[in-house]
């Protein structure tokens, strides 16, 4: 099973998945692209605890609240390819919206609690949009386990929740963050960032570990450029989010 195989329609997908034996354990990491080393950590956590693992490249546009953001995505086709196969992954698995929403996202999936807080409150209808496609991929895929990283702590919680509560037989298997070495949390978002500002963006880090007190961590984003958008705790972590450049960056550790 080393031969990488790439699927773009989620028919032909099902079908393979429908001929493997029930025994072969299959792992899933579910991505939008743009990887980096934070993903292939992911990647070969399911190798090393499955047979078979599935990859998953969908730029979901439902979860973006700002148009602009969704443009200005990064998509690096053929590196990802690379990473993949490098990594372990035995299967990428790109969809085209049309097929994974053949609805025209009629039917949504929505939390009412923990993802009306942090960044469902300041990116309103993002966790509709990540909860729904998710579930599609979990039914479509069939994992044993499936990998999400906690930088995304928030949206990792939501969809282990969402797993138990509608008795999908997927184990939901949370990632520690993986770190540049000044700190900063990888992200896809992070190349968007030019040198000087990339030189600014372990102080989020920094602030998110050494200030609890949300009006001196402003104060100190502020003198580097660096405006934040909140500072929270919730199930015993502390949460960040700022802005740099424009660009939106998150983290969040254990408290």
């Amino acid at each position: 099973m080393s031969e990488l195989k790439v699927f773009n329609s989620i028919k032909e997908f099902m079908q393979y998945r429908a001929s493997l034996a029930p025994t072969i354990e299959v792992g899933f990491v579910p991505t939008m692209g743009a990887l980096h080393n934070g993903h292939a950590s992911l990647i070969k956590k399911s190798s090393l605890e499955n047979q078979l693992t599935v990859l998953s490249i969908f730029v979901n546009p439902t979860q973006f609240n700002n148009p602009d953001d969704l443009k200005k995505y990064p998509r690096t086709w053929e590196a990802d390819v690379e990473l993949a196969k490098t990594s372990g992954a035995n299967i990428i698995l790109s969809p085209t919206y049309e097929e994974l929403y053949a609805d025209n996202y009629r039917f949504q999936l929505t939390e009412k609690e923990f993802s009306k807080n942090m960044e469902g409150l300041h990116r309103p209808g993002h966790f509709d949009g990540v909860l729904t496609v998710v579930m599609k991929l979990l039914q479509i895929v069939r994992a044993d386990r499936a990998y999400f990283g906690e930088k995304d702590f928030q949206q990792y919680k939501l969809i282990q929740d969402m797993a138990r509560n509608f008795f999908l037989q997927t184990e939901i298997v949370g990632c520690a963050t993986v770190r540049e070495a000044d700190g900063l949390a990888m992200s896809s978002r992070n190349v968007r960032l030019s040198a000087e500002a990339r030189k600014k963006a372990p102080l989020i880090y920094k602030v998110l570990t050494e200030y609890s007190d949300s009006l001196i961590a402003k104060g100190l984003l502020k003198q580097n450029e660096i405006e934040l958008e909140y500072l929270e705790q919730h199930h015993g972590r502390r949460f960040i989010a700022a802005y740099l450049e424009g660009i939106r960056l998150i983290d969040n550790v254990q408290i």
